[in-house]
């Protein structure tokens, strides 16, 4: 049995795709330390280090199918050391005097360091493409809902009336904030390593920076403006931001969840025929996709602590915390691109009941229309002595089991402002769902106008063209 789930041959399509997997997978990995020999080759033969004819070798020879992993997994038991089999057998198979140059000037972590962020770039597009999904499920969603009311709750409790697009298009906007931070930390993140030993580059001082920025170019990263071996800051910045990502993926399932509880009623996760939702209880229709996120959520919440955690290193190079990223990054990603798959999933397919949403807007008899009473018989006798009244009224209500709008009447301070018509009108809920809709436009409207973070004042693509971090 593998040991994580994301591995699990029955459990690993709940918790990761198979996109994802392939990022992080093995011979991926060895593939980005064979793609980074070969392209400080072509960097070292451009500037003159080493000839043209050797990079081309190396070039040739840097393929993960041509390598013995076998080798280098004995390799790295026997050596302790990560990288130094694969440069053994990359150099042992180079023709003629090639050989001699792979590795030229660079440390193990330049390496190591490249290639995590090397499939982090192959990561990115992923979460991208996920994310517009996602948004534009939800979008398709609030659009549809924009004008269905619906119980508006805090502290667990109805408070005011709301729409169902209201909420969704809430969920719209801290997602779309998601991928602003995804999209600007992206250049301060795809920026590649070279520093040698220390991070000075002395083993190349002449050619150093120059053989740095045709390596960055060479791998289409960003070129950093000092060695980051002891700084972490960035990859824990977008750890940090898939967190952040999942937090709110998280909380959009547990809504669903809650809403779903037959007390509710309000929505329901996708459900077909054969879904399965106990084995003793035939009846139950159980929300286990958003069971399923949630899940991942609060696992992938533990990894920014972590990425955190691992920018405490040691001097100029500390594997302690170097090695960290190894094991969290890959599977942070994994669980982080199978929550969006999942969440997008339940979106796409949600049912939303509104005849329950509006059962639900009467079940107190009103008392989540006290508000627009208060404001009503406030505009009579001042906001204060009207809450004063609509307060006394509400707990009597309350406490009696009597329907607010028959204590209204009821009270003499309301009857001598406001007639029975009034009453009534003023507890309609579909007539108090304030600017509800129109903030469901306006979010709406940012998916147009060409910004990633729900204002209107331009975007940014994240791009490192160009660019040196």
């Amino acid at each position: 049995m593998p040991a994580h789930v994301i591995d699990s041959l029955f459990f690993r399509d709940l918790f990761g795709s198979p996109q994802m997997r392939a990022v992080f997978d093995d011979l991926n990995l060895l593939q980005k330390w064979l793609d980074y020999e070969a392209a400080l080759a072509r960097a070292e033969a451009t500037v003159g280090v080493i000839p043209a004819e050797a990079a081309a070798e190396i070039t040739r020879q840097a393929r993960a199918d041509h390598m013995d992993t076998d080798a280098i997994k004995r390799g790295v038991d026997t050596t302790v050391h990560p990288l130094v089999a694969v440069i053994w057998q990359l150099a042992e198979r180079c023709a003629g005097e090639a050989g001699r140059y792979v590795h030229w000037g660079a440390t193990t972590q330049d390496v190591m360091d490249t290639a995590i962020i090397l499939q982090i770039k192959e990561a990115y597009p992923l979460f991208e493409s996920g994310l517009a999904d996602l948004i534009a499920a939800l979008a398709d969603l609030a659009r549809a809902h924009r004008d269905t009311p619906m119980a508006g709750r805090t502290h667990g409790q109805q408070a005011l009336p709301i729409t169902f697009g209201f909420k969704v298009a809430v969920w719209i906007d801290e997602l779309r904030r998601h991928q602003a931070r995804l999209a600007d930390c992206k250049p301060r993140v795809l920026v590649g390593e070279f520093g040698g030993a220390v991070g000075t580059l002395a083993g190349v001082r002449e050619h150093g920076h120059a053989i740095k920025r045709q390596l960055m170019i060479e791998l289409g990263l960003g070129e950093p403006v000092i060695a980051w071996h002891s700084a972490r800051d960035s990859i824990a910045e977008f750890a940090t931001t898939l967190s952040l990502i999942t937090a709110t993926l998280g909380k959009i399932a547990h809504e669903i969840i809650d809403l779903q509880k037959i007390e509710f009623g309000e929505v329901e996760e996708p459900f077909e025929l054969g879904k399965v939702g106990s084995s003793t209880m035939p009846q139950k229709r159980n929300p286990m996709l958003c069971e399923a996120i949630l899940t991942l959520a609060r696992l992938t919440r533990a990894h920014a602590a972590t990425a955190v955690d691992a920018m405490f290193g040691e001097h100029e190079r500390d594997w302690s915390s170097f090695q960290m990223e190894w094991a969290y990054l890959p599977e942070l990603c994994v669980l982080a691109h199978g929550a969006l798959g999942l969440t997008t999933r339940v979106i796409s397919g949600l049912h939303v009941y509104p005849a329950a949403m509006l059962r639900n807007l009467h079940i107190s008899g009103g008392l989540l229309l006290s508000e627009r009473v208060m404001f009503a018989l406030g505009a009579h006798i001042g906001r204060q002595a009207a809450h004063d009244v609509v307060y006394a009224v509400a707990m009597r209500a309350h406490e009696q089991g009597t329907p607010f709008a028959d204590a209204l009447k009821a009270d003499a301070e309301v009857s001598a402002h406001l007639d029975r018509a009034a009453v009534d009108a003023l507890l309609d809920p579909k007539q108090y769902t304030g600017l509800a809709a129109e903030f469901v436009d306006r979010v709406l409207a940012t998916l147009t106008d060409g910004s990633t973070d729900g204002s209107t004042d331009g975007s940014t693509d994240g791009s490192t063209d160009g660019l040196t971090y």
